[in-house]
């Protein structure tokens, strides 16, 4: 069997789903799960033709100039940069997971853009919310385990920017560090 790599992705749109509104960036970092980072990906994207910002979205943008900015720099047509995606996901060592807080918001926007714009999804139709795994770990309501409620022991001295590959790698981490305190003091290791 495949090794697991845990592809830790933070995307930035212009509303909360995809096709009427586009995806601007993303950016995905790739860990082994003994927390070697193992590659990463970072992308910005046109805009996709007919769509447009949703209004509280674009509000929200208002107060983040300089991130707005970084996302518009150097932005690739989405059919070329999924398809350069799919190829850096078959390159790693391993099948890719998809990893993500919240899943439900960047999976939609990844997986839509993966099958609209290279036709395929190397994660297939699954990936891993850090929240949903932080509710089952702590036996907590979901509600409960927000990042403020999470221990700290698990968190890294890493930014939270929205940018995406600041939050990429800050929620990769934040999951390794997750992954192994859960599996480790069951006889779990790395390379299983």
């Amino acid at each position: 069997m495949k090794k697991e790599v845990y592809v830790s992705t933070d995307i930035e749109a212009d509303g909360p789903i995809p096709g009427p509104h586009s995806m601007l960036s993303f950016a995905s970092a790739a860990y082994l799960a003994d927390k070697r980072l193992i590659g990463t990906f970072e992308m910005n994207l046109e805009l996709l033709p007919g769509a447009s910002g949703h209004p509280r979205t674009m509000k929200w943008w208002q107060g983040h100039t300089v991130e707005w900015a970084l996302s518009r720099q150097d932005p690739q047509p989405p059919e070329v940069a999924m398809n350069v995606y799919v190829s850096w996901l078959k390159s790693l060592p391993g099948t890719p997971i998809f990893v993500a807080y919240p899943l439900g918001y960047d999976f939609g926007f990844v997986y839509w853009y993966l099958l609209r714009f290279a036709g395929e999804s190397p994660f297939g139709h699954h990936g891993i919310d850090i929240r949903s795994y932080a509710m089952a770990m702590l036996k907590r309501r979901y509600r409960e385990c927000g990042k403020g409620d999470l221990p700290k022991r698990w968190f890294d001295n890493l930014p939270h920017t929205h940018r995406p590959m600041d939050d990429a790698l800050e929620q990769g981490s934040l999951f390794i560090n997750m992954l192994m305190e859960n599996l480790e003091p069951k006889g779990w290791t790395p390379s299983s």
